[in-house]
């Protein structure tokens, strides 16, 4: 399992892969487009073009879609309260997510229906069969694994799907935020917020129509989100992951930097944007969590460290299940040995934090890293 030196040979990955601009409908591409002033960059232009032509795609496709399928969907129920796995970007979500994805009975957005969320009930076999090509290996901000059947965070279907998202700040990474408050949903008015719900719903009912198992979840921005997610579905289960803020602070950094090298529409100019985004970003999603935690009843909510999981995945997952009701182990246990067998020799990457950059996160996070036990090393 993973430990903190950077492997010595990173497989190669492709160099081109579609934006994930391309997976929005027309609307929310102008949409997008229009609260940032049209301000792409000449050398993103073809971009821009390419992404304005698929998105006019996009919006027939969902059309036939919700002509063939809509009544079926909206009919459709959740078959069991969903699994959020929450937690700030870089703490280990990913991980923890496909870990209880293995289990049978358990299912999540993929990939595909994440980045194609307008018509992948039409579209699945032929985007896997034609497109296969165009999908990257290897997730380029750390190596691990990726394809359009791995499990993804609902928060870029939403985005797509043209709510306020965090993420749409992406493409334009020199302006002002496109929505600002999408994070924990407080910038939302009543009615956008009743959209946010419906539309969020709705992405749910699909995943099942397609798929009728447990919905395992997983978006970093739900971690700030929990009342209102609490308001949806009031018995859904919360798993927490927790990593050294420390570490946390330079992988986000480098998150945002490399993703936005590959989606942006614009050439990042002042980095010290990013740092500052990754330090507000941290104290949203960890106060509104703090606040939220009276509300979700005994028996929903467990928390862990990702430090932890590493070392033991098979007993943390066991603890998961029994602190949060997910029914007999036993069912997950073999997934679980021969996943964690199939990623022994995975590294993660290694980043070296000035002493400044060390002393500023102790000031500005130090009630959250004593909160969880973590100190500088």
């Amino acid at each position: 399992m993973p430990n903190d030196s950077p492997p010595p040979d990173k497989p190669k990955t492709r160099q081109w892969a579609p934006r994930v601009w391309q997976g929005a409908d027309y609307t929310a591409w102008l949409k997008l487009l229009a609260r940032n002033r049209f301000a792409v960059e000449p050398p993103y232009w073809y971009i821009a073009a390419i992404a304005s032509l698929v998105t006019v795609g996009n919006m027939a496709l969902r059309w036939i879609q919700d002509n063939l399928h809509g009544d079926r969907v909206r009919r459709t129920e959740l078959v069991a309260p969903p699994v959020f796995v929450i937690g700030h970007w870089r703490t280990g979500t990913t991980l923890l997510h496909e870990l209880l994805v293995l289990d049978s009975r358990h299912t999540s957005p993929t990939t595909l229906q994440c980045f194609a969320p307008n018509h992948f009930l039409l579209t699945e076999g032929l985007l896997k069969r034609y497109l296969t090509i165009l999908v990257p290996d290897r997730r380029p901000m750390d190596n691990m694994a990726a394809g359009w059947d791995r499990p993804q965070e609902d928060e870029f279907a939403l985005c797509l799907l043209g709510l306020p998202s965090p993420y749409a700040d992406l493409a334009f990474p020199n302006r002002p935020p496109t929505y600002p408050g999408s994070l924990d949903l407080s910038g939302l008015t009543p009615s956008q917020l009743a959209h946010w719900k419906r539309t969020f719903r709705r992405f749910l009912q699909t995943i099942t129509f397609r798929d009728p198992r447990r919905l395992v979840l997983k978006s970093p921005p739900h971690t700030a989100r929990v009342p209102t997610l609490l308001e949806m579905f009031p018995d859904a289960r919360f798993v927490h992951i927790v990593r050294d803020p420390f570490v946390v602070f330079a992988s986000t950094v480098n998150l945002w930097k490399t993703l936005g090298r590959k989606h942006g529409l614009q050439t990042l100019r002042d980095e010290g944007r990013v740092r500052e985004k990754v330090f507000a970003e941290f104290r949203v999603l960890y106060d509104r969590l703090e606040q939220a935690k009276p509300l979700i009843p005994a028996g929903r909510f467990h928390e862990l460290r990702y430090e932890e999981l590493v070392k033991d995945p098979v007993g943390e997952v066991r603890r998961v299940y029994e602190a949060v009701g997910l029914g007999d182990f036993e069912n997950a246990r073999q997934p679980l040995v021969e996943f964690t067998r199939g990623a022994a020799g995975y590294e993660t990457n290694r980043y070296r934090l000035s002493t400044a950059d060390m002393d500023e996160i102790a000031v500005r996070w130090g009630d959250v890293i004593r909160r969880y036990g973590y100190g500088a090393s």
